[in-house]
């Protein structure tokens, strides 16, 4: 069964730092490039990063660009999103997805609809 679990959110300090886990099971992610996406509640989901599959290439979107570092271990077929110095308006549900099957990361903001499977999401609340 394919799955994706997202984990490592919770509420965190505006200036603090948080990492997200995103877990594969059920196949190999060696050969998928990942993004990730987060949304609000009543907005659209949007592209925040991307790690392609083959070279590690990563992609951010401008407003988290010098603040989050997306990663991958292979050999624990899990990716991270390292969040540093988050802000209140950084404040979503986090999802992460993989790109269809051995395409890597286009040089551009993320699109749900390039993605195929999905997890849960993790909820990340930035207060003080």
């Amino acid at each position: 069964q394919v799955q994706l679990v997202e984990s490592g959110g919770g509420l965190v300090q505006p200036g603090g730092s948080l990492r997200l886990s995103c877990a594969a099971s059920g196949f190999t992610l060696d050969y998928y490039s990942i993004g990730w996406f987060r949304q609000a509640p009543g907005k659209e989901r949007e592209g925040v990063s991307c790690i392609s599959n083959s070279d590690g290439t990563t992609y951010y979107a401008d407003s988290v660009k010098g603040r989050f570092t997306i990663s991958r271990d292979n050999a624990k077929n899990t990716v991270y999103l390292q969040m540093n110095s988050p802000k209140p308006e950084d404040t979503d549900v986090y999802y992460c997805a993989t790109l269809t099957y051995g395409r890597k990361c286009p040089y551009r903001t993320p699109l749900v609809y390039e993605y195929d499977y999905w997890g849960q999401g993790t909820q990340v609340t930035v207060s003080s």
